[in-house]
């Protein structure tokens, strides 16, 4: 049940990078330069208020350096590539595990 839910979240999570990506390239085309749109700027329209307390939670629960260098530079990156990448990561978890032949077991 936990892979199917895996690779269930894996397929919308691909499906979502590709509409991004068409996104952006209609947006590159149009404008005439490479435009992206960035995963800060995504989650913001998502989650609206709660983006805003999420740099204030994490630097007091969690670490203040997990925030600054890393977070913010995750936060910078295209949607599309994050989406895809997490997908994909998420299809690779989600599969079924390769049968074991041709390994001796009894001696």
């Amino acid at each position: 049940m936990v892979r199917f839910l895996l690779r269930l979240l894996g397929y919308v999570l691909i499906a979502a990078g590709f509409v991004s990506l068409v996104i952006d390239g209609a947006r590159s085309i149009a404008n005439s330069a490479l435009q992206f749109t960035s995963l800060g700027t995504t989650l913001s329209a998502l989650l609206g208020e709660r983006y805003q307390s999420l740099q204030p939670a994490i630097e007091r629960n969690l670490h203040p350096l997990l925030w600054d260098p890393v977070l913010l530079n995750l936060m910078r990156s295209p949607t599309a590539l994050a989406a895809l990448l997490l997908g994909f990561l998420l299809l690779r978890l989600g599969a079924r595990p390769e049968p074991t032949i041709g390994i001796v077991t009894r001696r």
